[in-house]
């Protein structure tokens, strides 16, 4: 954005209330679907102040079904943009797009496989006789691959998933994908009862999720932007989760109006019942950390798994310079 102003070192030491005025540097952020719980660091930040005290005034740009975010990052238009995981950020590399992956706002990703309990498909090696799996394009091919060449899977056994939950309410012995934080929420409102939920961050498919992108050109001439917008982003989880949410779930919901106040208590229950945003790694280096064996171990798995080709120098794709310096822990109660 042009109207951006280079920060100085000074101005993010002055006071919140000072740099809420004359030194507040305008910058947008722009989601990769509607408002939900599931953003609530970001809002967070914003309704208690915390991107502001040092220095930024950030607004939230929700996207949808029919927004293509990445391309207006890619123009300028945005400064920050949610990523979904890593893959996105390798590609980037191969097309020879400056785009860098700042923090992980996820540790997880929140993609399960859901069945019905009973139905002799309750661990993960029973998946394997399900009679279907529901899974989107994009699940096919990605993470059904990796489950192929890890656990034997079978590919042939995939059907489209419509994002309607009626055929696997239908068919007891299939299997469908979902966000943890969602799906399973609407299973059990049209379904009347709790499936099984399988998190592939649990059975090895490690990439980080909800990612907080940048261009290196934002990072090389405005490094303190990027460090106020991802510290900021790593306190207002930290708030969103142990904290008082109120403000920032009211402002959800007005950015949202479809969202219900029952869905948010589901989706922020489920990001704490299996360590979405806070586990592993974040224990120590804060919300946000990101390693590179990590990065690398997904990106060995999808070359494995046929996904993504061999070769790609995937230390292009992101840089730990912003996170990994513990803010925020002492926010967490």
């Amino acid at each position: 954005m042009n109207r951006l102003l280079t920060i100085s070192t000074a101005a993010f030491a002055i006071s919140a209330a000072t740099a809420t005025t004359a030194f507040a540097v305008p910058v947008t952020f722009m989601s990769n679907w509607l408002a939900q719980a599931e953003h609530g660091g970001y809002y967070q930040s914003v309704a208690d102040g915390t991107y502001a005290a040092c220095g930024l005034e950030v607004t939230i740009q929700q996207g949808g079904p029919q927004v293509a975010g990445r391309p207006l990052l890619l123009a300028g238009k945005i400064d920050f943009y949610m990523g979904g995981n890593m893959q996105q950020a390798f590609d980037a590399v191969v097309q020879n797009i400056p785009l860098r992956v700042v923090a992980a706002s996820f540790q997880k990703e929140p993609q399960v496989l859901m069945t019905h309990p009973g139905q002799g498909l309750d661990t993960w090696e029973d998946l394997k006789n399900a009679d279907q799996y529901i899974l989107s394009d994009e699940g096919a091919q990605s993470f059904l691959l990796w489950m192929a060449t890890e656990f034997g899977f079978d590919p042939a056994k995939r059907v489209p998933y419509t994002f309607n939950p009626a055929p696997f309410l239908a068919n007891k012995k299939s299997a469908q994908q979902g966000y943890v934080t969602s799906e399973p929420y609407a299973v059990e409102k049209e379904g009347g009862f709790v499936p099984n939920q399988f998190l592939l961050a649990d059975y090895g498919y490690d990439t980080y999720s909800t990612t907080i992108e940048t261009m290196q050109d934002t990072i090389d001439k405005r490094p303190e932007v990027v460090q106020c917008f991802v510290d900021g982003t790593a306190k207002g989880w930290y708030n969103y989760l142990y904290g008082d949410n109120k403000a920032a779930n009211e402002a959800i919901k007005k950015d949202n109006p479809d969202i219900t106040d029952e869905q948010i208590a589901f989706s922020i229950a489920q990001m704490k019942k299996f360590g979405i945003v806070d586990s592993g790694d974040t224990e120590k280096l804060g919300i946000g950390a990101m390693t590179d064996a990590r990065i690398q171990s997904f990106y060995d798995k999808m070359v494995k798994a046929k996904v993504l080709p061999e070769g790609i120098d995937i230390k292009k794709s992101y840089t730990l310079a912003f996170v990994n310096k513990g803010v925020g822990l002492d926010l967490k109660k």
